[in-house]
Parts: C-alpha cells; sequence; structure tokens
C-alpha cells in the first residue's frame, strides 16, 4: 500500500503543557495546538483532538484506547508520546489503523534512578517521620532511643527488572554496600552482571524471599499486572521494604496496605499507585509509608530532554524515515 506523503508542517496537538523552550521549538516548526489549561483530556476531548491532527503527543494521563484511535484514523498518523511508558495506548489498535507510536527511552533513567534511592534510604530510615515530627512543633530533643530506624549498608537489595533505570539503581546502590540481586525477563551478559556486581536470580520467588529491599522497575504490562500479588506480598519477611517507581498496577495495593497495616513487612516507599491520582486512605494514615506524588522523573532538565526527543522523533517521521524510538506492540 502506497503511503500518503507526509506534511512537512504537520498538525500538532499537545495534551499537556510542556517546558516554554519545548512548546516555542513546536509552534516554530509544527502546526502546534498546545494545551492552555494543563488538564488531563477526557474521552471525548482525546478521540476529538485525534479527530483532527496528524501528529498526538499525550503522556501518562492521557488513555488511548482503541475508541480514541478509531476517532483518528483516517488523519492521525503518529502518537509521539511524551514519556517512557507506553502502557496507557492501545498499541495494538494503533498498529491496525496504521499509526505509528513513539516514546522517549533513557531520557529520564537517571532522574528516577535517583529518586529510587532517595526512597531506598528515606523509608528504613524514618525520614518522613521526623521531618513530620520536625514540622509539628512537637520534637523535644535528641536521645539514644529517639526514631531508630536500619542502616542499608551491609544490607540485599533486590531488583525486579534490570533495564536503564534497574541498571542505574544497581550502580548506585554498590556506592551504599549493598548486595544485588536482580530478576528479569532475560538475564544480562555476563560483563553486565560483574560491572554492577549483580547476581542474576531466574526465580521471582526467590528473590523475594532472600533480600531485604525489594524495588521494582519493570514496566506495565498485561503480564506484569499485580505482579506482585497477594501471594508474593505473603513471601516477603518481616523487615523488608518495598520499593515502586514505576507503575502502581504492578503490586496489589490492597494486599500491601493489608501486610503494612498488620506489620508483616516493615515498610514501603511508593512513587507510583494503583489509581492515581487518588490515594487509598489507608495508605495515607500509615507512618511506615512514604508517599510521592509520581514525582521521580521531575526534573527540569529531565522533561527538557523528553521534549527534545519528541521534537526528533515528529522530524524524523516528517522527513520520512522511521522514527528512532518507534515502539511495537509487545514493547518492554
Amino acid at each position: 500500500m502506497v503511503q500518503p506523503e507526509r506534511p512537512r508542517r504537520p498538525k500538532l496537538i499537545v495534551t499537556r503543557r510542556l517546558p516554554a523552550l519545548i512548546e516555542a521549538r513546536m509552534r516554530e516548526l509544527f502546526d502546534a495546538e498546545l494545551s492552555e489549561d494543563d488538564l488531563p483530556m477526557g474521552p471525548e476531548a482525546l478521540a476529538a483532538a485525534a479527530a483532527r491532527c496528524d501528529i498526538l503527543v499525550p503522556t501518562i494521563s492521557d488513555h488511548i484506547d482503541a475508541a480514541v484511535i478509531e476517532s483518528g484514523t483516517g488523519r492521525l498518523r503518529l502518537i509521539a508520546n511524551f514519556g517512557n511508558g507506553v502502557d496507557h495506548i492501545d498499541l495494538k489498535a494503533a498498529r491496525s489503523a496504521g499509526i505509528i507510536v513513539t516514546n522517549t527511552p533513557g531520557v529520564l533513567t537517571e532522574d528516577t534512578a535517583d529518586m529510587t534511592m532517595a526512597l531506598i534510604l528515606s523509608v528504613p530510615r524514618r525520614l518522613a517521620e521526623g521531618e513530620k515530627l520536625v514540622r509539628s512543633g512537637s520534637w523535644t530533643g535528641w536521645s539514644p532511643g529517639f526514631m531508630l530506624g536500619h542502616r542499608i549498608g551491609g544490607k540485599r537489595l533486590g531488583i525486579i527488572g534490570m533495564g536503564r533505570i534497574g541498571q542505574a539503581v544497581a550502580r548506585r546502590a554498590r556506592a551504599f554496600d549493598l548486595t544485588i540481586s536482580y530478576h528479569n525477563r532475560h538475564r544480562l551478559p555476563e560483563v553486565v552482571e560483574q560491572d554492577l556486581a549483580a547476581r542474576y536470580e531466574p526465580d521471582l520467588d526467590t528473590l523475594l524471599v532472600e533480600n531485604d529491599i525489594i524495588s521494582i522497575h519493570c514496566p506495565h504490562r498485561p503480564e506484569t499486572e499485580n505482579l506482585i500479588s497477594a501471594r508474593r506480598l505473603a513471601l516477603l519477611a518481616k523487615h523488608v521494604y518495598l520499593i515502586n517507581t514505576a507503575r502502581g498496577p504492578i503490586i496489589d495495593e490492597e494486599a500491601l496496605i493489608d501486610r503494612l497495616e498488620s506489620g508483616e513487612i516493615a515498610g514501603a516507599g511508593l512513587d507510583v499507585f494503583a489509581h492515581e491520582p487518588a490515594i487509598d486512605p489507608r495508605l495515607l494514615a500509615l507512618d511506615n509509608v512514604v508517599l510521592l506524588p509520581h514525582m521521580g522523573s521531575a526534573t527540569y532538565e529531565g522533561r527538557a530532554a523528553t521534549g527534545e526527543r519528541v521534537i526528533t522523533n515528529i522530524r524524523q517521521w516528517i522527513d520520512g524515515d522511521r522514527p528512532r524510538d518507534q515502539v511495537f506492540e509487545g514493547w518492554v
């Protein structure tokens, strides 16, 4: 089938506010329609946008399902996602409609790994509890038994998902004297394992049983929905801390809350949630949980780099090339 010529100045709709420099660049290069209120688009608004643009630039807050893609059939040619994760886009429907999907891998790796290490430190050392106490005005001073937590040096870290972010976390963890093991769909080359001082564990259950801290870095796909299920949460010892900067639905949140409330695990550091932005009130009431508003990648530098990567993918598509970051069904 002969593909229609790609417009030199395509109509582009951006669903959320982006850094001012990126928006200015998009206006310069494309017929860009930018978000004015920075509010997430609902299904009807997304469908309407898809029907009247050549390129849609969504974010994780936009649910690009089969109905939205069907609305764009005939004009929409490219979904240039602002971000790495694409679990909010129906890749199968996009492929069937002949719509290319791109993402922005790698640009947020270091930022997310930094935030992961911040959580790995803050939960065992009770930093959130201490900060709240100081702000409350009720701190009465130092004492030997006050606000005791646990050191992380010498502990065992289990990483679930050893892609870019998982490896970046492993590099940081070495500096804190953590022993590292990992579970992944595919084992890393031996030279990479040696560089990271990381041991491969092919059985996820064993990884959960053997480690003191568990950090999740796998993508959210149908096969990883509730990957950390109630059964697997029950494998964690009482001293274990669970860290999640990936996607909320990877963990059975109801079961996690039950284990935290009962003291069956020591604590959790969560930057993502099953139904965000809604947070279960029971999580808010727990002192052994550090809660962040999905800010793992939130740096000025990271957002700017993401925008530049989106622009690069669009320009490659306009030039008739396959964008460097094209995502295919079955993406990992």
